[in-house]
């Protein structure tokens, strides 16, 4: 017996010890599936704020293929336009050239800069205002609300059983989303060629294979992460919320809710005020859930899915309006002055007093509304800052001096060099010339540092001569074959060094190219 039962002790040891090992090797699962989220629409500064960016930004995408920019006859007026044809990008009075891509370079780099200084200053804003994401989102969420009505309409009806009115709000919501997802890949390609003549061939099912390719992909991509992985999008798939970790630090501003002030929240606060409690500010309302796009809770603290949009601040200022009290209880908010804010209103490190929070005279409250924009101006934002005008600037300056006139010179590989009846030497060179003006140039071509040399096109039947006069065409590279002529008695050195001058006659631009004239 004495046997069994400890038989029987070590298998419930046994036991307990495989359960303990396997739930100690459960792991959380890198994705979670998407619980629906229905925010609310807030209203407030922030929201009227991301109203102005959704509808600038949008109009924006959709208007520029259309605006027109007079570049002269000979080259294309739509305003911006990336030519893949010709391998150039218009933007307006600016034509850069495959040979000028270190622009675009440039441009990104400010760009990560850009981003580097407003999350430095002020966190997420990217995210919570200007990302594409989230400005169709808000698109999809406008229709949304239009069609099934705000928060609590939509989980009534998401949560019904299907009826003709929810299959009826359902089409009709998933039609105009169609709709905006394929005028969204539809405005992405009229950035790649003539935007009239583009919708003319869609419209005639006459446009490129690739044009259609293009659109059906972009609807897709939209109209999946903006209807139906919204928040996942920014959780799971967007690099951009664990690489701003690095750039915050403790003046970095913040949506933030300010515990110092909300704890310990109550529901029923004059109940509670009257019983001696002490009690924060947050009466539990749940605002600033309800409108957060991303479905968390602010007031858990920071969080990977906060896009920092700003919207609880709203929802919650508008309660706070109505109890009567500080705005603020959420705002933009540092870490720096989020500590020195909660050692002051705790006092001694006590739970908090409303009557420290506010104050006598409100000083506090307002002391913290105001200093975050007191440290958008320190050490790093002003390096971030100096850096990205030093490139703005630099590539401004290289762009306004730049060379609108280009010459290249290949020489011909086989043979080097042909030994004439009269005794002279020919070499042959392609020459290419490159006309960045929007208008046709008259060029005058001459020799330096090679005596006596003369040319001549090839194909032409005609004496050399010392300097020549060619047409070129406006906004383009002109090839030219070239025939150079020269007595090897008058070359210093075998091979002679020289150079080819592409003179502009009227307006004076040169341009050299150095080459090599072979005699053996």
């Amino acid at each position: 017996m004495l046997e069994d039962k400890n038989d029987t002790e070590h298998s419930h040891i046994d036991q307990f010890d495989i359960e303990a090992v396997n739930s100690s090797t459960k792991r959380e699962p890198l994705y979670a599936a998407r619980k629906k989220v229905f925010p609310k629409r807030a209203q407030g500064s922030f929201r009227r704020l991301k109203w102005i960016i959704l509808f600038l930004t949008l109009a924006v995408y959709y208007i520029t293929p259309w605006i027109k920019w007079d570049r002269g006859e000979y080259v294309t007026d739509q305003a911006v336009l990336i030519d893949m044809a010709n391998r150039r990008f218009f933007f307006f009075f600016i034509e850069i050239w495959p040979q000028e891509f270190y622009y675009v370079a440039g441009l990104l780099v400010m760009a990560g800069i850009g981003l580097f200084l407003v999350t430095s200053t002020v966190g997420r804003a990217w995210c919570g205002y200007t990302c594409p994401q989230t400005v169709w989102v808000d698109l999809f969420l406008v229709v949304e609300r239009a069609i099934e009505g705000d928060r609590n309409a939509r989980i009534k009806l998401d949560a019904a059983s299907w009826s003709r009115d929810k299959l009826v709000n359902r089409v009709s919501k998933h039609i105009v989303w169609l709709l905006i997802a394929v005028s969204t890949g539809g405005a992405w390609i009229f950035y790649f060629a003539d935007a009239p003549e583009l919708l003319r061939q869609l419209i005639a099912f006459e446009a490129p294979p690739v044009a259609y390719i293009t659109i059906a992909v972009l609807t897709a991509t939209t109209y999946t992460f903006a209807g139906f992985m919204r928040e996942q999008v920014c959780t799971y798939m967007c690099p951009w919320p664990r690489i701003q970790a690095a750039m915050l630090d403790e003046h970095s501003a913040t949506v933030t809710y300010n515990d110092w002030r909300g704890e310990p929240r109550n529901k029923h606060t004059k109940k509670a005020i009257n019983e001696g409690k002490i009690v924060g500010d947050c009466i539990e309302c749940n605002a600033c859930v309800a409108v957060c796009p991303m479905g968390i809770d602010i007031r858990d603290g920071q969080q990977l899915e906060c896009i920092t949009c700003a919207l609880c601040i709203d929802a919650c200022d508008n309660v706070m309006d109505k109890l009567g009290k500080e705005p603020g209880l959420i705002s933009y908010t540092t870490l720096n002055d989020y500590n020195h804010n909660s050692l002051i209103s705790r006092g001694d490190g006590n739970a908090a007093d409303p009557r420290n929070i506010h104050g006598s005279d409100g000083k506090l409250i307002d002391s913290l509304r105001h200093a975050n924009w007191r440290t958008l101006v320190r050490p790093r934002t002003l390096l971030y800052a100096s850096v990205l005008a030093a490139i703005g600037f630099f590539m401004l300056f290289v762009l306004t001096t730049r060379d609108r006139l280009s010459v290249n010179l290949i020489h011909d590989r086989n043979p080097l060099f042909v030994q004439l009846s009269d005794g002279s030497v020919r070499n042959g060179f392609d020459i290419k010339i490159l006309n960045m003006e929007a208008e046709p140039r008259t060029v005058e071509v001459s020799l330096i540092d090679l005596e006596g040399g003369k040319m001549r096109l090839a194909g032409q039947n005609t004496d050399p001569v010392e300097t020549m006069i060619l047409e070129i065409d406006p906004d383009q590279v002109q090839a030219v074959r070239l025939y150079i002529h020269a007595r090897t008695e008058n070359l210093t050195s075998i091979p002679q060094t020289f150079t080819v001058v592409i003179r502009d006659v009227e307006g004076g631009e040169t341009a050299t190219a150095r080459a090599k004239f072979e005699a053996r």
